[in-house]
């Protein structure tokens, strides 16, 4: 979905008589995991929870990206009596750690910031481990797509990359099909989808958008597509020709970055990677850009996810830390949101400017995934790769 007009939001109650100053003035955070506590804080202010969080003190986030070390910084600037604790934690690994974590009662975080939406909402949410909340403040600049059944605070991107040094005309993928020919054999880079979650994503939208890759196949081969005995749909039959022609799977996105992006290169491979990547060419040396134009689509876009931990010591400091994660009330979102404030991750609070330099979704022409749809095809798309 597209981010389009504001919506309207749920009417936000009043902060009830629990958190009033009690004992000297000192107000105090309802117990955690009660449902009059969890509704009051919901409806709390900044200022409110920062009361409350500056007795609580501390306030853990698992994050999928390193940039939660900037967060941190600016959160700690803004609000010093309370530590952030940050750990940079991939979403599949989180996944696993909030489950053990749960399952033993032993909550350690207190704020899940992670991808991996399709696991994410039928497990996770749907299981109690992470709940929702969003924060009064920006309730009515976030379309209601973004703000159920969790809260994001931006699109990311799993796109087809190139170099804009080696190919300063533009992308040379006009077709994905194109990928599986011998002029690319073995110049196609990708994370493991064995190993990342996001990447899995991607190979299960190519398959759910099956009647777009049959139709691409066309237009790329002039005729139309004939699937293999032991493929189902076009969607596969793209994926399996992909690996056979030689594709490089490595297991992290900066080696993806290296391998395609790196000047000085006369024929360099493509890769799949994150949009927002782009922002360390200068850093890296570098020359990455999106592969603009290629049809049926160069990837996907998918939501970022703030999620609460169920059962966490610090749910004040989580609110406070979530509602810090969307950014300030700036048309640029502020310290807060510095480190996603680049070409290729896009905001989801519709009172922001996008960032300067940045392709629209819609020159983008990513796949927007539907968690559900992809939770639902998923397996069978882990398991069809293993026969690869």
């Amino acid at each position: 979905m597209r981010l389009s007009g504001m919506l309207s939001a749920s009417a936000v109650l009043p902060l009830a008589a629990a958190l009033a100053a009690c004992g000297g003035g000192t107000p105090q955070a309802p117990a955690a995991g009660t449902a009059a506590g969890a509704h009051e804080l919901d409806s709390a202010t900044p200022d409110e929870l920062m009361e409350l969080a500056m007795e609580e003190g501390t306030v853990t986030v698992y994050s999928f990206t390193s940039r939660i070390a900037s967060v941190e910084e600016a959160f700690e600037a803004r609000y010093p009596g309370i530590d952030m604790v940050a750990h940079d934690i991939s979403s599949s690994e989180q996944i696993t750690r909030l489950r053990s974590e749960s399952q033993a009662g032993t909550p350690s975080a207190d704020v899940a910031y992670i991808s991996d939406a399709p696991v994410v909402i039928t497990e996770l949410v749907a299981g109690g481990i992470l709940q929702n909340y969003v924060p009064p403040r920006v309730a009515d600049s976030v379309p209601e797509a973004y703000r159920e059944p969790l809260l994001a605070n931006r699109l990311s991107t799993k796109v087809l990359m190139y170099n804009e040094e080696a190919h300063p005309n533009g992308t040379p993928i006009e077709n994905l099909w194109q990928l599986t020919e011998e002029e690319w054999n073995g110049r196609v880079v990708m994370v493991d989808p064995g190993v990342r979650g996001d990447y899995l994503d991607l190979m299960a939208e190519i398959v759910r958008r099956s009647d777009e890759m049959a139709q691409a196949y066309e237009d790329n081969f002039g005729s139309g597509i004939v699937l293999d005995e032991d493929v189902e749909n076009a969607g596969q039959q793209f994926i399996k020709d992909l690996y056979a022609n030689g594709l490089v799977l490595v297991d992290d996105t900066d080696n993806v970055n290296q391998a395609v992006g790196a000047i000085g290169q006369d024929d360099p491979p493509v890769g799949i990677t994150s949009y927002s990547d782009r922002r360390d060419n200068d850093e890296e040396g570098w020359a990455l850009q999106a592969s603009l134009g290629t049809v049926p689509s160069p990837g996907i876009t998918f939501p970022a996810y703030i999620g609460l931990v169920n059962g966490s010591e610090n749910p004040a400091a989580a609110r406070l830390a979530a509602d810090f994660l969307m950014g300030d009330d700036s048309t640029t979102g502020g310290p807060a949101y510095e480190p996603f404030y680049v070409p290729g991750d896009y905001p989801v609070r519709i009172d922001m400017l996008a960032p300067d330099n940045a392709v629209s979704l819609d020159e983008l022409g990513a796949w927007d995934i539907v968690p559900e749809e992809t939770a639902r095809i998923r397996d069978g798309v882990a398991d069809f790769l293993l026969t690869l």
